[in-house]
């Protein structure tokens, strides 16, 4: 084991001297090498902290809510339709909820209106999102005016802020009374915009959503677990669309460091030649230039997902959030939990390293099993 380590020592010191001699070429590739494993890792690292942040947050929200639809289209749930809900076996809580956007054109972004049952809010009091408040550069305090259904203006006082920390879902997020609600948007009493139904086991909630489906035809019961697959979907179509415009440049990589290590250069050939000529072995020949690829493919990898770790993580992934994210005006203002997912991080491994290594072993085979007088004619 001793010699064996001795022999690699010694391939290593080789190969790092063999590597400053060409260190303009090798220096391109592994600045190349490092962005594309940058940007790849980036995706990635920032989809997979999204995916955890929501699942995170959703966690605690309601097994089934449900809605009622007229025409395919969602429609105000009548309070008729709680006391129906409640009925069924094995639902704990039933409640209605009042909720909507108001588009405002001031700013021309959407707010999200809910009324808070766990607060005790006065008619003309209001709370928002830290989105809100910067983008109107408003405080506690301050008021802020919406118009109602027919036109009329209808004073607020912000009373309070919601948490920062929940900024990724309250950042265009308003609480105000029911009172409030009703006027702004002219809903009539006993109507709501749908419910929130507690299941006692959560593995009888399908068999409660099909129950629900079967005595109220025009219900829409939707599930936690729907939701959750919803954003999946969300960020991995996002995902991929970043990566198909990224594509080209992959491509391209991946021809450059085809043709870098698949063909030998003169140089590389006599060299081959010369270790051969002094008594090396084809297995050393082969081992020193494996030794090559991995050095330049592992330090790429390592220098490229770390700049990406402190890029999504510390610097809020500044390059590809939006796209990730969607369009919008007041974007949340947050900061992802460090996380990283071990088979992702196999995968990319696997897709970045494994090949480039590989790749660069049958054009030395053939340049080692040549006859070293012939090598170094060329």
């Amino acid at each position: 084991m001793k010699v064996f380590l001795e022999r690699q020592r010694a391939l290593v010191d080789f190969t790092l001297s063999s590597l400053r001699r060409r260190w303009s070429k090798n220096a391109g590739l592994w600045l190349v090498y490092t962005l594309l494993v940058f940007v790849l890792s980036s995706v990635l690292l920032l989809g997979y902290g999204l995916r955890r942040e929501a699942a995170l947050l959703l966690q605690d929200t309601p097994e089934i809510v449900v809605q009622r639809l007229q025409a395919g289209r969602h429609d105000l749930l009548p309070a008729a339709y709680l006391e129906a809900l409640g009925q069924f076996r094995g639902v704990t809580h039933v409640a209605g909820r009042l909720w909507g956007y108001y588009y405002d054109p001031v700013v021309k972004a959407n707010y999200t209106l809910m009324v808070a049952p766990d607060r005790e809010l006065a008619p003309d009091a209001i709370v928002i999102g830290n989105g809100i408040a910067r983008t109107r550069a408003i405080g506690v305090g301050d008021y802020l005016t919406l118009r109602t259904a027919d036109g009329a203006p209808l004073p607020f006082r912000v009373t309070d802020l919601l948490e920062p920390r929940s900024e990724l879902l309250s950042a265009d997020l308003m609480l105000l009374s029911e009172a409030a609600y009703r006027r702004l948007f002219g809903v009539p009493q006993g109507r709501y915009t749908d419910a929130v139904v507690a299941v006692r086991n959560p593995r009888e909630v399908p068999t409660v959503a099909e129950k629900i489906v079967l005595a109220l035809p025009d219900a829409r019961p939707i599930l936690r677990e729907e939701i959750l697959r919803t954003y999946e979907t969300l960020f991995d179509w996002r995902e991929g669309m970043i990566f198909v415009l990224f594509s080209g440049a992959a491509l391209a990589f991946a021809i450059f460091a085809w043709d870098k290590a698949s063909g030998l250069s003169a140089e590389e050939k006599r060299e081959i030649g010369i270790l051969k000529a002094i008594g090396w072995e084809t297995a050393d020949v082969i081992a020193m230039k494996l030794w090559e690829g991995s050095l330049i493919s592992l330090t790429a990898f390592l220098s490229g997902y770390c700049l990406a770790y402190l890029h999504v993580f510390y610097g809020s992934a500044a390059l590809f959030v939006s796209a990730l994210k969607g369009w919008a005006v007041l974007y949340p203002a947050f900061r992802l939990t460090p996380a990283v997912d071990g088979l992702q991080l196999a995968v990319l491994f696997a897709c970045t390293v494994m090949p480039y290594t590989a790749v660069t072993l049958i054009p030395v085979w053939r340049a080692a099993i040549t006859d070293p007088d012939a090598i170094m004619r060329l």
